[in-house]
């Protein structure tokens, strides 16, 4: 076991992190900046790559990019910083009066911690048919929750990743005279002499803010998003403003104080059972160690921080590419310094399509990779023959049967069988409408891309391949923007539910 900087191997990490910038220096696109530190100093700085195509300026760790998710422990540390006003333990109902039940019950702890069955907005918007690049508003959007009020599932059962608790308790501390930006701009970004900015909008102006980017047909393009940038996912920085804040709170001091210990602080369901995701920060493990830190995504962003809290040290790795897969090079550059091994990346399961036998539940098996409601992640070896995911928001822990995939997804017991199913439900073309939010689709059964379902407005209709379940089940398969949409469909009568991981029950009428 390490117990001091003095047997952290640095020069070991910054080979890794030149080893990882490599293929950015050697292409003209876009890059990032990979810094390795401890409480006193950046002891790793690697760069590669361009901030911009357009100026073709180099990627530095003064760059500012869109932090994404790593906000989300920045809102939380407003949060406990202001127990007078708001609690972990208060409902959402009693800082927001217009939320309806059951949402109105779940507690702010949990709206934080992803136990609270938060339908995310994102993906309840795309499920209607607003695409990623849409434009929308705070006031709307809230009052599109405030009319809603339904659960993924009820909460502190089960564990999901959602972005929508992180608005609704921006939107209570708000009403009480707290503006996220304000506070962090006097709270941390002043005392630490670094520059952060939680813009509203994608389209506010931020100063030193660099595109990102993301490939469509082998050409870079722009990553834009339209929705209101809530504290779940607003902050904007660089990577050595981001490197500094940390070392604040690897120490414990100033403007750090308190964070790490509380934010990181064990948490369960309602079964006792702990959960590895605490409140905006995410313990993982490897070779027998923990770490804590966080990850974010943007259209064209991509980051992470990871720390080894007892040696006081921590990787931060900034993108403006959309295919940096930052959790894995946070992993190895952690592993380079802590000398220790990474997971082993497990293929038992056989590939193929698998769905529960009722429910909107289905798995797609890729190799290595396990894609649940439209959501994948990477499975590594596990204890006794299980295989794992990384992840603290999305934890799964399967295996194969024989017969079946059995196990836990985000701590629910599934079992999954494999589709045999090459027939559609009976039934299901048609007109389909939400009359609630003025939302609809159409479903072709014999169209020249052969089935498919249509949803959008003139030049922006989109059109989804359907591919079945069963006799009543459907997924849809598309894109959204730089991402893959891959919704299930299940259809009772004239009534079809439509459902992502992340939001699960949008419901149509034929």
């Amino acid at each position: 076991m390490l117990s001091g900087t003095e047997a952290l191997r640095w020069a070991d990490a910054a080979a890794v992190a030149e080893e990882i910038v490599a293929p950015w220096k050697n292409i003209h696109g876009p890059g990032g900046a990979i810094l390795a530190l401890d409480t006193n100093d950046i002891k790793v700085e690697a760069c590669g790559g361009l901030e911009s195509l357009a100026t073709e300026m180099p990627f530095s760790p003064d760059s500012v990019v869109r932090y994404a998710s790593l906000t989300k422990h920045f809102l939380a540390t407003m949060v406990i910083r202001h127990p007078a006003l708001i609690d972990l333990n208060d409902p959402l109902g009693k800082h927001l009066p217009n939320l309806k039940k059951p949402m109105a019950d779940v507690t702010v702890g949990r709206a934080l911690d992803m136990t609270g069955g938060l339908p995310d907005l994102r993906e309840s918007l795309s499920l209607l048919g607003l695409p990623v690049h849409m434009a929308t508003e705070a006031p709307e959007l809230l009052e599109f929750l405030y009319r809603n009020g339904t659960l993924n599932f009820e909460a502190g059962t089960e564990i999901a990743y959602s972005n929508t608790g992180y608005r609704l308790v921006e939107a209570a501390l708000r009403l009480k005279g707290l503006d996220f930006n304000e506070w962090i701009g006097t709270e941390i970004a002043e005392p630490l002499g670094v520059e952060l900015q939680a813009p509203e909008t994608w389209y506010d102006p931020v100063q030193g803010l660099v595109p990102g980017y993301w490939q469509k047909d082998g050409a870079w393009k722009v990553g834009v998003a339209g929705l209101h940038l809530s504290a779940s996912g607003s902050l904007t920085g660089s990577g050595r403003s981001l490197a500094r804040w940390l070392q604040t709170v690897l120490a414990n001091d100033g403007p750090g104080s308190n964070v790490l210990e509380t934010l990181s602080a064990e948490r369960t369901l309602t079964d006792g059972r702990p959960t590895a995701y605490g409140l905006g920060m995410a313990w993982s493990s490897f070779d027998g160690r923990r770490f804590v830190g966080h990850g974010g995504s943007h259209a064209g962003y991509k980051c992470y921080f990871l720390l080894a809290p007892e040696q006081k040290a921590g990787i931060v790795i900034v993108s403006n590419r959309e295919d940096t897969a930052t959790f894995g090079l946070a992993q190895r550059m952690m592993a380079a310094l802590c000398n220790l091994k990474l997971p082993t990346v497990t293929q038992t399961i056989p590939n193929g399509l698998y769905a529960t036998e009722e429910g909107p539940f289905w798995l797609q098996i890729e190799g290595s990779v396990a894609t649940f409601l439209g959501t994948g992640e990477t499975l590594y070896e596990g204890k006794d023959g299980w295989s794992v995911s990384q992840s603290a928001h999305f934890p799964m822990r399967l295996r194969w049967t024989g017969e079946a995939v059995e196990g836990e997804i985000g701590h629910a017991t599934h079992r999954f069988l494999p589709v045999t199913t090459t027939e559609l439900p009976k039934g299901i073309a048609g007109h389909w409408v939400n009359g609630e939010e003025h939302a609809a689709f159409d479903i072709a059964l014999n169209g020249p891309d052969g089935p498919t379902l249509a949803m959008g407005t003139g030049p922006a209709r989109l059109s989804y391949r359907l591919r079945p379940l069963d006799g009543t089940r459907v997924i849809m398969d598309g894109q959204d923007g730089p991402w893959a949409k891959q919704a299930s469909l299940v259809f009772e009568g004239d009534k079809v539910t439509l459902s992502l991981n992340r939001s699960r029950g949008i419901v149509f009428r034929r």
